[in-house]
């Protein structure tokens, strides 16, 4: 499990990239310069039969498992939400699934053809290929809430004097739902760690577990379909 929390937390450098990140694998692009969308400028649209179609490319250069990998990432969504993605026939707004440097994607939709980065071998794990389809969606990590200071404690002083920036909270909608310690879009207690100490610890409990990346939570679930208003389509 560690080794997969570092792999899908790490900073990717803008002169290898040609991007900037916030919190380490959301890209900004020049259209939405910060982490945040004004009403629901992040949402894909819904269809007339109520169900929200993510059009998707996958690069050729995968193999045979790492496309089942990220399918299975995708089915994660689709099995238990009305969030559906399809193969893109001739949609102008679709997620571009490449083998790229690093895990990462875009916050929300963005239009046109939008990159969403899952290099293979580090990111082939399908709760990665979730939590980056998760960003896609429109949602941040979950110690970015605005209610996050409530929940967990920031250990400042044991991030990695460059990678702050990556624990700012945002002024987020949290859909009326309880703080989710287990969600997939949680760092985990060592994420950029400068020595190895916990930069995030639990309150009142330290020990509980977060930062997993084996697939979305019953919360996250309900937070997808509360998003998109997904009523009793599934």
């Amino acid at each position: 499990m560690d080794k997969i929390l570092i792999t899908n937390e790490y900073h990717l450098s803008p002169k290898l990239t040609g991007l900037t990140f916030k919190e380490g694998d959301i890209a900004v692009s020049s259209k939405r310069s910060a982490i945040s969308c004004a009403g629901n400028s992040c949402l894909w649209p819904k269809s007339v039969d109520g169900y929200v179609y993510v059009p998707y490319i996958i690069s050729p250069d995968y193999n045979d498992m790492d496309r089942i990998t990220i399918e299975i990432g995708m089915q994660d969504i689709s099995a238990s939400t009305c969030v559906k993605f399809v193969p893109r026939s001739h949609e102008a707004n679709y997620l571009d699934i490449q083998n790229k440097l690093g895990c990462w994607s875009f916050l929300g939709v963005n239009g046109g053809t939008q990159p969403l980065s899952l290099q293979a071998p580090g990111c082939m794990w399908s709760g990665i290929a979730t939590h980056e389809f998760m960003h896609a969606l429109g949602f941040v990590h979950e110690q970015s809430r605005s209610d996050r200071d409530d929940h967990v404690t920031i250990v400042w002083e044991n991030i990695l004097k460059d990678r702050e920036h990556n624990f700012q909270k945002y002024n987020t909608n949290n859909l009326n739902t309880i703080y989710d310690y287990g969600s997939l879009m949680h760092y985990g207690k060592y994420a950029f760690s400068e020595d190895g100490g916990p930069t995030i610890i639990p309150k009142p409990n330290p020990n509980v577990a977060i930062g997993q990346r084996e697939g979305p939570s019953t919360l996250d679930i309900h937070k997808i379909n509360l998003l998109y208003e997904c009523g009793g389509l599934v």
